[in-house]
């Protein structure tokens, strides 16, 4: 199984460490949230000079703050640091909670302005002038582009209907949070092939990001894993695939369940669609040693699953 992890650390010395670390156990990939280190790209540059093969992605950075030529060229000074292939960009229009309440931003057309600036970014990576007017972006990019040494993938945060096509028609793929199997299975995956054939696009990719706990008592575990959904329950976004999946919260999309339970479920996203798993350990237990076993214990079948 292609198996990455949350990626993230307290500073930019314990990322490099954590992105050595995942190399060398066989994960094959470090997904990172925008508030990572405050901007996660610097500290994801160190680490992709200190490693040589896993993948660096973004998971997700958001469009309304950053202009799409600006990103670009982000991502291409990111490449440069690196200096080897394997950064992956992911991108989302985020929540109307921060855009318009923290940001102070207009939020009323996030699958236009998500459409125009994914044709805009993807553009520019690709090398090409991007001369656009559009209603939500605009960009004339000749003389402000630095075109990025490898390519880059975009992926996109894509769980409405509309998003899924601009992910297949423009994009690699989605990056998911929350998506259970069923969802993939009936809902992300036929709208994202069918945008691709129609656009003449490579078959995309789907990774499908869950919290995941290997832990004998089921109850303890979803109890433990409504703990850390409080920074995303009740996202309107996040409750439709919830409800797509056949999930009343974030708890019980999770994946939990002994070894071999958790084994069937991992590969139940595969068989549904998904190309690659993002897995989000979370610990389970009233002390700290029996969090960090729990911890341990979940990465050990997850390095298990790598081979």
């Amino acid at each position: 199984m292609r198996i990455g992890l949350t990626g993230g650390a307290a500073t930019p010395d314990g990322i490099v460490r954590q992105a050595e670390r995942a190399e060398a156990d066989g994960f094959s990939a470090l997904w990172y949230a925008s508030v990572v280190s405050g901007d996660p790209l610097v500290a994801m540059a160190l680490a992709g000079r200190a490693t040589r093969s896993i993948e660096l992605g973004t998971a997700v950075l958001q469009t309304y703050p950053c202009h799409p030529l600006l990103q670009a060229n982000r991502a291409s000074s990111v490449v440069a640091a690196m200096n080897r292939p394997g950064f992956t960009l992911g991108i989302g229009p985020s929540h109307k909670p921060l855009v318009g309440g923290v940001y102070g931003l207009s939020y009323d057309h996030p699958g236009r302005s998500t459409e125009e600036y994914t044709r805009i970014l993807t553009g520019l990576l690709r090398g090409e002038t991007v001369d656009i007017d559009g209603e939500d972006w605009t960009v004339h990019s000749v003389g402000h582009m630095t075109a990025p040494a490898h390519p880059v993938p975009v992926l996109i945060s894509a769980l409405s209907p509309r998003l899924l096509r601009v992910a297949g028609q423009y994009a690699d793929g989605t990056v998911l949070w929350m998506a259970s199997a069923k969802a993939i299975e009936s809902h992300v995956a036929p709208r994202l092939h069918a945008a691709a054939s129609a656009a003449g696009r490579p078959a995309p990719r789907i990774v499908a990001g869950l919290p995941i706990a290997v832990h004998n008592d089921e109850a303890e575990a979803r109890a433990a894993a409504a703990t850390t959904a409080t920074g995303y329950a009740g996202m309107p976004n996040y409750q439709r695939i919830l409800d797509i999946g056949g999930a009343a919260s974030p708890a019980d999309a999770a994946i939990i369940g002994t070894e071999s339970s958790v084994r069937g479920q991992l590969q139940g996203l595969l068989d549904s669609g998904a190309t690659e798993i993002w897995a989000a350990p979370f610990p389970v237990g009233d002390t700290k040693e029996a969090r960090a076993a729990s911890l341990r214990r979940t990465r050990d079948l997850l390095r298990e699953l790598t081979t």
